[in-house]
């Protein structure tokens, strides 16, 4: 009978050093295509495949993977809903852009607060800044806040950018408001307003460095997709981060195809699932096992209440960051809740 397995954050940890050769040892490709299809397994939202040597014998850290699963069979989290490795929880961020007067953002606010969100899921919105003092006091403390920019560095002769897109705080501002996480990266500052890859690394260690999580934000264009380059492109965005944050602890990734925002088409959950496979990978090669198994991956691109129960299945997407839809509070409240899809069938 099919049932949820769940795996705990301290389950995970013993399994992280018997996994960390996995790549090593077998690169990127699936169990299927060596002609042997292991038992499905879990660790956290994550499957743990190609864990099988070449001659069909269980390698040791499968051995102690089944055993973990053994030992914790009977337990389930909030509806059967499977626990993460890391935080523990899905994670959706709703990016408001430049969008709102006060009646509205009121009005966006009561709705949100309004709606049961599951337990294992962590939910941010990022406001307009010059509503983010209105909305960290009156929104629930259910739901944390984010600044959709900071600069790169203190405070000081930098006027802002305020009527196209956001003023430019410094990350300082932002802790001292409460605010906890800002978006960066985002298409809309890369390819509107020019910011380079280097420089945006730059801004999310800065960020860090004064306790500010990074919503740190990759994706290709459309020519570039086409052209066969999307894992280039993103590879090369990574690195920029990499090259400056010294922990990926507060992290979370967010792959949003450039052709997907705002235009009505979404990656298919497939296309989705490959780019986050890959981005997992790279973090395994260029960062670390611990990096490549704990930061969060989330989608973005046209995310709405009637995709993102689909999308959610896939083991490697870890959640989304929303935009049009994070605008209608019931809509972000089902795309928030859509963290029951991860279920695991064993």
């Amino acid at each position: 009978m099919a049932h949820a397995t769940v795996v705990t954050s301290m389950s995970c940890e013993v399994l992280r050093t018997a996994v960390a050769s996995r790549a090593l040892a077998y690169g990127a490709s699936s169990a299927s295509s060596s002609g042997f299809a292991p038992e499905v397994q879990f660790c956290g939202l994550r499957r743990r495949g190609n864990l099988v040597s070449g001659g069909g014998e269980l390698s040791f850290a499968l051995a102690i993977q089944q055993h973990l699963f053994r030992g914790s069979a009977e337990k389930t989290g909030h509806r059967g809903v499977l626990t993460m490795v890391g935080s523990g929880k899905f994670f959706v961020g709703g990016n408001w852009k430049a969008n709102g007067t006060k009646e509205s953002v009121k009005k966006l606010v009561a709705e949100l607060n309004d709606v049961k969100f599951e337990d294992d899921v962590d939910v941010v919105v990022a406001p307009p800044f010059i509503y983010l003092d209105m909305v960290l006091n009156s929104l629930t403390k259910r739901i944390e806040v984010s600044a959709q920019n900071s600069w790169v560095g203190k405070g000081g002769a930098f006027t802002g950018e305020i009527r196209n897109m956001s003023e430019v705080p410094g990350a300082e501002q932002l802790a001292d408001l409460g605010v906890g996480w800002v978006i960066l990266g985002h298409s809309e500052r890369r390819h509107v307003l020019g910011e380079k890859d280097e420089f945006i690394g730059k801004k999310a260690a800065y960020a860090l460095s004064k306790g500010v999580k990074v919503i740190a934000c990759v994706g290709e264009l459309l020519e570039e997709r086409e052209a066969g380059k999307t894992f280039d492109v993103v590879f090369q965005q990574l690195k920029a981060y990499a090259d400056e944050v010294p922990s990926w602890t507060d992290v979370v990734i967010a792959y949003e195809p450039v052709w997907a925002i705002g235009t009505g088409k979404v990656a298919t959950p497939q296309q989705a699932q490959e780019v986050h496979e890959a981005i997992r990978g790279w973090l395994l090669d260029n960062v670390s096992p611990e990096a490549s198994a704990q930061t969060r991956i989330i989608y973005g691109g046209s995310v709405n209440a009637g995709n993102c129960a689909e999308l959610a299945k896939k083991e490697d997407i870890d959640g989304f960051l929303v935009g049009g839809a994070s605008l209608k509070g019931p809509d972000f409240g089902t795309i928030c809740n859509s963290v029951t899809s991860k279920k695991v069938a064993a």
